[in-house]
């Protein structure tokens, strides 16, 4: 991929995690291919393992938007710092990370995700207790 091509894709891959539509963002994704962020450090392996997370994570977070702010081009993908805005109920967080993205034959081999979740965490947590005494 060329630098305009790379830049492409990454915008359509990002615009894919907003929406709650897990096969289409798996679109993206080569059937082998690794994930992992922060909650799985280790990894998921493969669409089947992969599927399963993006299918729980999209129906919490199907309003969050994604943006690309710059995008890095390496020997295998890029390197995409992003920004994302993620309702959490009445509060709106914005986190800033990273992602390292390797491509092979327009498919994602490997994606790593880094970012601070603390304020996140947080948020959920805020909301889960909101929602104990609302059910009071």
């Amino acid at each position: 991929m060329d630098k305009k091509q790379l830049e492409a894709f990454c915008k359509e891959w990002l615009a894919a995690w907003t929406g709650n539509n897990p096969d289409k963002l798996l679109t993206y994704y080569h059937e082998n291919a690794l994930y992992a962020d922060p909650a799985h450090r280790d990894g998921l392996q493969g669409h089947n393992e992969i599927k399963r997370y993006f299918v729980k994570l999209l129906d919490v977070y199907h309003d969050w938007i994604w943006r690309p702010i710059e995008i890095f081009p390496i020997e295998k993908g890029a390197i995409v710092k992003w920004e994302c805005t993620i309702p959490t109920g009445p509060e709106v967080i914005q986190e800033i990370g990273l992602d390292i993205v390797e491509i092979t034959n327009d498919k994602i081999t490997r994606n790593e995700v880094y970012f601070d979740r603390t304020r996140l965490l947080a948020a959920v947590e805020k909301r889960r207790r909101d929602q104990r005494l609302i059910n009071l």
